[in-house]
């Protein structure tokens, strides 16, 4: 009996130790579905990245955002804030040449609108030169703030246009100031309807105005006379130019007193490209090298210059065999007399014809006439 006891007891403690191994087991499964619970709470993406990074992968894989954001197509940022490859990429296409002369004629076009527009509005009118940028076309059209007015004018001398932009503010001030507006009030401002056939041709005064500064402006440089062609309130309507293509865009703020607004003057690379090479001087006259004095110099020179002329009487076309075969004591028959004019050559130019003739012991040769180089001039 007590041998079975003792068997039935060693069973027993069998068993619970079977037992125990078996919770065990569903502890570790616990242990693993905690272990997936967590896993599944991150970012597939960043669970990838610490597989890869704890099965010894060569490099980190980058998720969606952080490719977004070095390329520079993170929705989050503005349309201005570019950053990234996006924005290495647009700074090279806007990398354009800078024309030093250009700030000059600027800086006269600020100083003559400043007196054109106090006579034109009887108001005291500042204007100031904001900054001159340097982008492509379709960027500067896409960032036009509407409402506001397009004038398009035509450079008759370089057969290209420009585009004029006034702003809504500015637009409501020239008309307020000059239908009499008192000063100390704000223009009112009705959004979301038309200009009005009289807000339009106020308008289109001040840009006859600006045009005739801006022609007088480029005057000391080239003479050019800017035409205006048409007003346009639509910025596709006032295209004048692809959408690459470069151009020049000089902000001008105009204050009268409590009103103004602002005027924006764009002039295409492709407009000044007949005068390029005056806008790239450093300084009005720069000569790129050319000295006058050494011109004048070596012209003077050039008259004390002494050269050796050849006297032809006559030329005779023979066979090189002939002219091999010539022995000591041949005679050669001229087709020429002694009335006959002579050609007076410098190397292969022939320059005059005259008669030969004798002056004290040395032959001469009297110049009649100015040698016809070829056959078209006679």
């Amino acid at each position: 009996m007590a041998d079975e006891d003792d068997d039935d007891a060693l069973a027993a403690e069998w068993e619970a130790m079977a037992g125990g191994e078996e919770g065990g087991d569903d502890g570790g499964e616990d242990m693993a579905a905690e272990w997936e619970s967590m896993l599944g709470d991150e970012d597939g993406d960043d669970g990838d990245d610490m597989a890869a990074q704890m099965g010894g992968g060569s490099a980190r894989v980058l998720n969606q955002d952080e490719i977004d954001s070095l390329l520079g197509f993170d929705d989050g940022s503005g349309a201005g804030d570019q950053s990234g490859i996006q924005a290495i990429i647009n700074s090279s296409m806007v990398a354009y040449e800078r024309l030093p002369m250009l700030e000059v004629v600027f800086d006269r076009l600020v100083r003559m609108m400043s007196t054109s527009l106090r006579n034109f509005t009887s108001d005291n009118v500042e204007v100031s030169l904001d900054n001159i940028l340097s982008l492509r076309f379709g960027d500067y059209l896409n960032s036009i703030p509407l409402p506001a007015m397009l004038g398009v004018f035509k450079a008759e001398e370089w057969d290209n246009y420009g585009l004029l932009t006034v702003d809504s503010a500015l637009i409501y001030s020239i008309v307020d100031v000059l239908l009499g507006g008192r000063r100390g009030t704000a223009a009112m401002r009705i959004e979301g309807r038309p200009y009005t056939t009289i807000e339009r041709n106020l308008v289109e005064r001040m840009i006859h105005v600006v045009l005739g500064d801006l022609s007088a402006a480029f005057d000391p440089l080239s003479p050019v006379t800017f035409r205006f062609e048409r007003l346009e309130t639509n910025p596709r309507f006032a295209t004048i130019a692809r959408h690459a293509n470069a151009a020049i865009v000089a902000k001008l703020r105009i204050d009268m007193e409590d009103r103004g607004g602002r005027l924006e003057l764009l002039i295409p690379y492709a407009t000044l490209e007949p005068v390029r090479e005056l806008l790239l001087q450093m300084f009005m006259g720069e000569k790129f090298g050319r000295d006058s004095i050494w011109e004048n110099h070596l012209a003077n020179e050039l008259w004390q210059t002494h050269v050796n002329l050849l006297a032809v009487l006559d030329e005779q076309v023979m066979a090189l065999g002939d002219v091999l075969n010539l022995e000591v004591g041949n005679r050669l028959v001229l087709n020429t007399s002694p009335t006959s004019p002579v050609e007076v050559r410098c190397g292969d130019v022939p320059l005059f014809k005259g008669l030969m003739g004798r002056k004290g012991d040395r032959i001469a040769i009297q110049v009649r006439d100015r040698a016809r180089i070829n056959e078209e001039e006679k």
